[in-house]
């Protein structure tokens, strides 16, 4: 099992950045395949973007394409969203996830993927 802690939201600007931190208990970190999802009020969950065992494979949502980017250390156990140029339409709680695979470049874009799930981190982009 593993423990999933997010961190780095906030109150930003139109324009503005943040990064976005997940930390994960498991020292087995690096089997897992990982994602950010986020939610709305009044919405569904939604793919934001996510990553391969080994960072070498990304994928992202449309509408974050190019202006968010997703790491990972797996030295460090830790997951990373950059949100560059940030919209209002990106206001939402951003949650990070995690499940464990032998396939090294796999990612997952569907919420029903994945076991494992932290608490969430508030981001509210201001105009």
């Amino acid at each position: 099992q593993v423990q999933l802690v997010e961190s780095g939201g906030g109150l930003v600007q139109v324009g503005g950045s943040l990064r976005l931190s997940c930390a994960a208990s498991a020292r087995t970190f690096s089997r897992y395949f990982v994602g950010w999802f986020r939610q709305a009020p009044g919405k569904e969950r939604e793919f934001v973007a996510a990553v391969s065992l080994s960072g070498t494979r990304t994928s992202y949502a449309d509408s974050v394409k190019g202006r968010f980017t997703i790491s990972r250390d797996n030295a460090k156990n830790t997951l990373y969203l950059q949100m560059n140029s940030l919209k209002p339409d990106d206001t939402a709680l951003y949650y990070c996830a995690a499940d464990p695979t032998y396939d090294v470049y796999y990612v997952g874009r569907e919420s029903s993927e994945y076991d494992y799930w932290g608490q969430g981190t508030q981001v509210t982009v201001s105009s």
